[in-house]
């Protein structure tokens, strides 16, 4: 996602002092932000208790691998690194992108996917790039890529916690252009009638997804890594990638 800064100076402070994970032996705790559908979002009856989405089922099928459950912590993405270091959960997936930055906090696992940036705009819109955007009002979700992005770009921008809230502000007319990560906003746009999806791979780079472990705990990353890799190979990720595509469209 997505999904950057803020916490940094947190996050840091909180490695100094990191503790080990309190899961019990036989359970593997993930910790999400499930508001970034299609990868993690709440439902009635999901793979992980309420939890559902592509990085659910990922992380059901790294805990099965390994002879364990899989559990899900619910919390701000701002929050999740400070909660890993912390030892209150054992990994984090969360459409999460490997950044330098976040590397100098915590380990990441063999990425699992790969995604870019796009912007969310109404189907009448003049926005045709990136640099379009430079006198439009822009909405962006909290701590996600896209903030960073357009932070970067030198424009002004309003910050949601959720995509949906930010979504709403462009179905509403309250702004003119969401920034968003290219899968979730599929299914924005198929769940909104009058969206389209603007790319522009010029001003937006391609960028990586990958579960996040404690520095150091290099056992449990082994062992993540033996699950994703896996699935990369037999082809259950891109499979789950056109599943939960399919359903969040229906």
């Amino acid at each position: 996602m997505k999904r950057m800064t803020k916490a940094a100076a947190l996050v840091m402070a909180a490695a100094m002092m990191a503790a080990v994970p309190v899961s019990a032996e036989d359970t593997l705790t993930f910790g999400t932000n499930p508001e970034f559908p299609p990868f993690e979002y709440v439902t009635s009856n999901g793979v992980i208790d309420t939890y559902d989405g592509i990085d659910m089922a990922i992380a059901k099928a790294i805990a099965e691998d390994n002879g364990m459950t899989a559990a899900v912590e619910n919390m701000e993405f701002d929050s999740l690194l400070v909660a890993l270091q912390n030892g209150q959960v054992d990994a984090v997936i969360a459409g999460m992108t490997v950044t330098d930055e976040r590397k100098e906090a915590v380990d990441f696992s063999t990425p699992y996917y790969t995604a870019t940036q796009v912007m969310i705009v109404k189907e009448d819109s003049d926005i045709e790039k990136a640099e379009d955007m430079a006198d439009k009002k822009i909405c962006v979700i909290q701590g996600y890529t896209g903030q960073v992005c357009v932070d970067e770009m030198g424009y002004e921008y309003e910050s949601f916690k959720k995509g949906t809230e930010a979504v709403m502000e462009l179905v509403n007319d309250k702004c003119d252009v969401v920034v968003i990560d290219s899968a979730t906003a599929q299914q924005y746009v198929s769940d909104n009638e009058g969206l389209k999806i603007v790319e522009d791979a010029d001003a937006f780079g391609a960028e990586e997804y990958a579960i996040a472990v404690q520095k150091g705990n290099t056992e449990l990353l082994d062992k993540i890594n033996a699950s994703v890799e896996k699935m990369l190979e037999d082809g259950t990720i891109s499979e789950l990638a056109a599943q939960y595509a399919e359903v969040e469209a229906e």
